[in-house]
């Protein structure tokens, strides 16, 4: 591929967004995607960075390669030359096995070790918002091999703990004492991994292996360290930053709104 990136004005987020999720692929992984931005990264990666990828579709087909973008996960195109056109039953028990390598996801909130909050702000009992709840959020993060979260950046969502527990991050509480412990440590036997990856309109996110704690790894194009850290609420590690986000090249955009997204769903 060319690296003939596209300049700022060019493109807008969400095209950043997916170029940046869709780096994270790795040629030849098994990658559980939902309805969006997720479908976008996925359909790109087995264009560019990694053609012999294996898409996992929430709704019940593995490996579907339809011709034209699904509307959603349930879509009857996501069933086109699919391996496997079953069920939910059937895509979760590929996770219980540890058969998928990469997950994407998105959530409310999120802490300093990657726990992620879709159920309620607030008091459970008396929640100021009550979400929609899990969707399988906790079942994808805790078995798949790597997680990438992709998130809108904001301080109220940047937390130094959240509300509640949703999906667990690097640290979380043991049950039944209540005491913090590393993720190996809670998960035993079934820990694969955990979050890799928080991509937001901002930056991109990684985990310390040792810690477990969130850095700042990447900015994207206009913004800047400083903007990144007061959209957060705990004392972020900036210590490592590479520089700016890579913007998409031009065959990435092309890829995107003539083949990817050529009916223009999610990218009008």
């Amino acid at each position: 591929m060319d690296k003939n990136y596209a300049k700022p004005g060019e493109y807008k987020v969400n095209d950043l967004l997916a170029v940046a999720a869709a780096r994270e692929v790795r040629d030849g992984e098994v990658v559980f995607a939902g309805t969006g931005l997720p479908m976008l990264a996925i359909l790109l990666a087995q264009k560019t960075c990694a053609p012999h990828a294996y898409c996992v579709y929430e709704a019940g087909t593995i490996d579907g390669r339809s011709v034209h973008l699904p509307a959603s996960v349930g879509d009857a195109r996501c069933a086109y030359q699919a391996a496997v056109a079953s069920g939910l039953f059937d895509v979760f028990g590929q996770l219980q096995r540890g058969k998928v390598d990469l997950a994407y996801l998105g959530g409310a909130e999120i802490d300093k070790y990657g726990n992620v909050n879709t159920t309620v702000i607030g008091d459970y009992a008396h929640p100021q918002v009550r979400f929609p709840g899990s969707g399988g959020n906790p079942d994808i993060n805790s078995m798949a091999r790597r997680t990438v979260f992709m998130m809108v950046q904001e301080k109220r969502r940047f937390r130094e703990q959240v509300d509640y527990l949703t999906s667990p991050g690097w640290r979380v509480k043991k049950w039944p004492g209540g005491e913090w412990v590393s993720r190996q440590e809670a998960f035993g036997k079934m820990f694969r991994g955990g979050p890799s990856a928080v991509i937001t309109n901002m930056a991109v996110f990684r985990f310390d292996e040792s810690t477990g704690l969130m850095y700042l790894d990447t900015v994207h194009p206009g913004h800047t360290v400083e903007d990144v850290r007061n959209n957060v609420s705990f004392d972020l590690d900036v210590s490592r930053v590479k520089g700016e986000t890579e913007p998409p090249t031009h065959e990435e955009l092309h890829l995107l709104y003539h083949v990817v997204d050529a009916e223009g769903i999610f990218l009008p």
